[in-house]
């Protein structure tokens, strides 16, 4: 698949209009009561929502800001087919929590998607993320170099896996060919529905290369079975002896960014009352502990200020995808 042909839209766009129609009985909805917390993770198992919906509930179940709380997995497209279910299946229903973020907002631009995040009550920006290139153990690129080396020489020729198409693994990758000098056109960037998914693809060296979350990737990177040739964040992260991209020549680096948004039509008092929760859960120590532990931002924002930030990335995420041919 290549940047200058991207097919999946106007089934993406069927996809959605089903999943906003009335038949979501079938579809594996959960059924919110009133003291049952859903986080709804808009992907695959083994992801990065998917990911920090379940640190979330660990920490709600340790802390008893909610003991109940409970996880459920809506995958397909970026997570718009997660999105289009809480725009209509749970409407002014204050017990359910949509993990978003970045590749949401790339997702509902790259596939035309009839439903948008404006669609949705915005509650908190959590956490940030950096991205790590890896090749598979038994790959013959040892480093950056020799990866960009062929990637120049052959780009169709290399598969990249990663998450959905015009996510934030799909960014980087186009971020990457045009700072290293790679037909952007030609990139062979091969989309997958979670992390979990992607992992399988490198695992199994069903692909040349990966691009995905830190958290993700590192146990399988300590473990040998992935090589990590760069990450993308500006300088090295403490603890761990892997080179920026930079460091090695390519001037590109990227953080990811996640994010927790409501179903809309809920009033503004529960909207503060889930504001209020989610301040709880970041400063608990709990919280803490789990973003050191996962080398995760602390990006945490709410209110006006986080409104602006919405408004402001979704223009800078519309002027990468169009920089790497992924939108008009």
């Amino acid at each position: 698949m290549t940047f200058g042909t991207f097919p999946r839209a106007r089934a993406i766009r069927t996809l959605v209009v089903l999943a906003l129609g009335p038949g979501l009985a079938g579809c594996g909805r959960p059924s919110p009561s009133s003291d049952t917390l859903t986080l709804l993770a808009p992907a695959a198992p083994g992801g990065g929502w998917d990911q920090t919906a379940r640190v979330m509930q660990q920490v709600f179940r340790s802390t008893g800001l909610s003991g109940k709380a409970q996880v459920v997995n809506v995958p397909g497209a970026g997570g718009v087919i997660g999105l289009a279910q809480v725009v209509n299946a749970h409407r002014g229903d204050p017990h359910v929590l949509m993990m978003t973020g970045l590749i949401m907002m790339g997702a509902i631009l790259t596939n035309k998607s009839p439903v948008t995040m404006d669609q949705v009550t915005p509650l908190a920006r959590l956490l940030g993320e950096h991205e790590v290139l890896v090749v598979p153990a038994d790959s013959p690129y040892r480093t950056l170099a020799d990866f960009v080396k062929a990637w120049k020489a052959d780009p169709g020729a290399l598969a990249i896996a990663g998450g959905s198409a015009g996510g934030t693994d799909h960014m980087l990758a186009g971020l990457l060919a045009l700072a290293a000098g790679v037909d952007v056109t030609k990139l062979n960037y091969l989309p997958h529905s979670g992390g979990g998914e992607s992992l399988a693809s490198l695992l199994g060296s069903h692909v040349a290369a990966g691009i995905n979350g830190y958290a993700e990737l590192i146990p399988f990177i300590e473990a040998g079975r992935l090589r990590a040739l760069a990450i993308s964040s500006e300088e090295r992260l403490a603890g761990l002896n892997v080179a920026t991209f930079r460091e090695q020549g390519v001037e590109v680096s990227l953080a990811n960014w996640r994010a927790v948004a409501a179903p809309p039509g809920i009033t503004n008092e529960q909207r503060s009352r889930l504001v209020a929760l989610l301040d709880q859960l970041h400063g608990s120590e709990a919280w803490k502990e789990a973003l050191r532990r996962n080398n995760w931002i602390d990006l945490y924002l709410t209110g006006a200020e986080y409104e602006t930030f919405l408004k402001t990335e979704n223009e800078r995420v519309a002027a990468v995808l169009k920089s790497i041919g992924l939108v008009n």
